[in-house]
């Protein structure tokens, strides 16, 4: 593989964040490459429920996802194929008045930003969701809210950045950063250097460990989501439809998107312990959301190299480091099948076509770390998406190239400065992991 000698910008990770910074940089003409270890959009973007949604959103990021929303539109013109993108709404079920009023609580929010969010009883979800044993006690419901396919969306996206010039390097590793005089000179990678005096960090899972390589603490941890793909079903509903026992996407192939709606796992690794503190309060927050497991990673994490030369191959080029493949958890497919015949019985005996995981890298209030690091002038990261970061993307890589070329982003990022984490500002909880 032949890198290019040089680049304005070179973005670190192939993720549907990378790919759309890279985008947006190449639209207006910045001279970009995408450095991607493994495949584009061979991890958690290829891998999430593929939701896009204002719904259920923390303030602070609803302009940036307004901008997001706004930007998939073009896309899904822009890009010349089907990506899967639909407005099909998003409906937040609940079982009962209080959870019910649980979900009232955000109506205050969706009013400030103007949004299309109404509060049903079970009597006016006629037509949005077939109910034959009316579970359901009500909904919140965002019409406007929209869905696509992940492994389409992603990987077209990184193709419309090639296609306005951007280049994206796969499989191909950065191993580190040389500098100059507190700044960034040149990226590293297993092909070669790049010159270059700005990078973005959207490495996802690995950000942590890349930028620990460079004396940079970025609080991160991961948890894992199981999800399986049903066969062709019954169309019981379009919208993106989240409940605490199980959530559903309708498909482009006619099956659904299924996933437990509060449950997660976190393998034990060294990281929990060196970053406990300052996730304390969004565990807690979780609750059961989050379930704890210790199994070879936490092993595997403690061997894994923190530091290392950039003449010889690093932790992000061994074979299972190029793209992370977690097992799905057997215990939540069998609950999530559970789940899914008591409260979907029109799907009950469908069968799961395709089951797999994927890593989700989080922060300690659940929102985006999007930020320039001080004490290296050039670096900047983008990560800690938490689970939300699909629908988010586009926008978010607009306010990255908007950063990184030094104009106003016309958004408040101040809530997602890496600084937050060390400055003694409260560690509140967005949402839960």
């Amino acid at each position: 593989m032949i890198v290019p000698e040089t680049a304005d910008v070179v973005v670190i990770g192939g993720g549907i964040v990378g790919c759309a910074t890279a985008y947006v940089l190449a639209v207006r003409g910045v001279s970009v490459a995408v450095c991607e270890k493994g495949r584009v959009a061979g991890e958690q973007s290829g891998r999430n429920w593929g939701w896009i949604r204002q719904q259920g959103r923390h303030p602070a990021e609803l302009p940036m996802m307004a901008e997001s929303m706004r930007m998939w539109r073009q896309l899904a013109e822009r890009l010349g194929e089907d990506i899967g993108f639909e407005q099909g709404g998003c409906i937040f079920l609940a079982r009962d008045r209080r959870e019910l009023e649980e979900h009232a609580a955000w109506l205050p929010t969706a009013r400030e930003f103007q949004l299309d969010t109404r509060l049903l009883t079970a009597g006016e979800m006629g037509g949005l969701i077939e109910d034959p044993g009316e579970r359901w006690a009500g909904a919140l419901y965002t019409p406007s809210d929209c869905r696509a396919e992940p492994e389409k969306a992603s990987v077209a996206i990184a193709r419309a950045a090639q296609e306005e010039g951007a280049t994206v390097l796969a499989p191909c590793a950065v191993r580190g950063l040389d500098t100059e005089g507190g700044r960034v000179s040149a990226v590293v990678t297993e092909h070669g250097p790049i010159r270059t005096s700005r990078v973005v960090c959207a490495a996802g899972a690995w950000t942590s460990l890349f930028s620990g390589s460079l004396g940079i603490v970025v609080p991160q941890l991961k948890v894992t989501g199981t999800v399986a793909r049903t066969a062709r079903a019954p169309n019981i509903t379009e919208g993106a439809t989240w409940a605490k026992p199980v959530a559903l996407r309708r498909r482009q192939d006619g099956g659904y998107t299924v996933a437990l709606g509060n449950a997660t796992e976190h393998p034990i690794v060294p990281a929990s312990f060196r970053f406990f503190r300052k996730f304390l309060p969004t565990l807690r927050a979780a609750g059961k959301g989050v379930r704890l497991r210790l199994d070879g990673r936490f092993l595997e994490e403690l061997a894994t190299r923190r530091k290392w030369p950039l003449d010889q191959a690093t932790p992000f080029e061994s074979a299972r480091a190029r793209v992370l493949e977690p097992p799905p958890s057997h215990r939540i497919l069998s609950e999530m099948r559970a789940n899914l015949s008591r409260w979907f019985p029109q799907l009950a005996g469908i069968e799961f076509a395709e089951t797999w995981a994927g890593m989700i890298e989080t922060s300690p209030d659940g929102l985006p770390i999007i930020s320039p690091v001080d004490g290296l002038e050039g670096y900047y990261v983008a990560t800690g998406f938490s689970g939300h970061g699909f629908g988010l993307g586009p926008g978010a890589g607009r306010a990255i190239a908007d950063m990184v070329c030094g104009n106003d982003p016309g958004l408040d990022m101040t809530p997602f400065r890496l600084g937050r984490f060390f400055d003694g500002t409260p560690i509140q909880p967005a949402h839960g992991i």
